[in-house]
């Protein structure tokens, strides 16, 4: 055999080799770097999450665009920044929130909240009224809202918090949400900050109406759709720290020492040690 061509021929394969290495890599963290899987526990979402369900968290679309009224997130906790919450964006930067009982207005505008069960409406917190969204930070609430610990209690969320926004519910399978969480823009369709504009700076964040139905694929979630089949191979993110288990909400990562986050969905015990969030009356 021709010694030359042997050494080309070997050549060859390591070359190819290398390059599916590098090029494995290279997937490994640009799909690391735009989503990360979490396992929920809990219902304080429902029923539009529900307890031990996966889901897919997209960290790549808010480089390009700011987070939306109605967009449910997952940020680290402004009662305790060791833990994670998720919960959905009622008012953005300059919106003038008003809650009345289970009434909740956002600048003069009463939200017809078509993702809160009927039979989850509650408010265990005082009411208030015109209470302005502050530059760079967001008011949210848990759609079950008669046990969620959310900006009714502790206030808002600095964007800097924010980790991603919640985009696809995959596993497991048959349940009445599987796949990407609902647009519901159309709630936020009229609202316009007219009451806040006059005091507030220009830059203000929008978000065009639409349609409660089924929209086409967006970017961002065709994105998400091409990453998805090598994300659960990922397994879910993991933090340092751990907390041990509470009658809180949680999610948590599944690999070693992975920390547990708390979406504070109930009270918790009183004896409990661990816990954060001990807001009264919360059911």
């Amino acid at each position: 055999m021709n010694p030359e061509l042997d050494f080309e021929k070997r050549w060859r394969l390591v070359r190819e080799v290398i390059e599916t290495l590098v090029l494995t890599g290279l997937m490994f963290f640009i799909i690391r770097f735009a989503i990360q899987n979490f396992y929920v526990e809990g219902m304080s979402m429902e029923p539009n999450l529900h307890d031990k369900e996966l889901i897919l968290v997209d960290k790549w679309s808010y480089l390009f665009h700011a987070p939306a009224r109605g967009d449910v997130i997952v940020f680290v906790a402004p009662p305790n920044p060791s833990q994670d919450y998720v919960k959905r964006i009622i008012g953005i930067p300059g919106d003038v929130i008003t809650i009345q009982g289970t009434t909740v207005i956002v600048d003069g505008v009463t939200l017809h909240e078509t993702y809160v069960d009927p039979r989850r409406q509650g408010n265990p917190y005082p009411s208030f009224s015109n209470r302005v969204v502050p530059p760079d930070s967001y008011f949210v609430l848990g759609d079950n809202r008669a046990g969620s610990s959310d900006s009714r209690d502790w206030g808002f969320v600095p964007r800097k918090n924010i980790i991603g926004r919640a985009a696809l519910v995959y596993w497991p399978l048959g349940q009445d949400n599987n796949g990407f969480l609902p647009d519901v823009s159309s709630v936020f369709a009229e609202v316009h900050q007219r009451q806040s504009a006059s005091r507030l700076p220009p830059a203000v964040l929008t978000r065009p109406s639409a349609s409660s139905h089924p929209l086409p694929l967006q970017p961002d979630q065709l994105l998400l759709s091409l990453l998805l089949f090598p994300a659960p191979m990922l397994g879910p993110g993991q933090r340092r720290g751990g907390w041990r288990q509470t009658n809180h909400w949680r999610w948590r990562g599944d690999q070693g020492a992975a920390r547990q986050r708390d979406f504070g969905a109930r009270q918790p015990a009183l004896d409990d040690g661990d816990a954060v969030e001990l807001w009264p009356g919360a059911g």
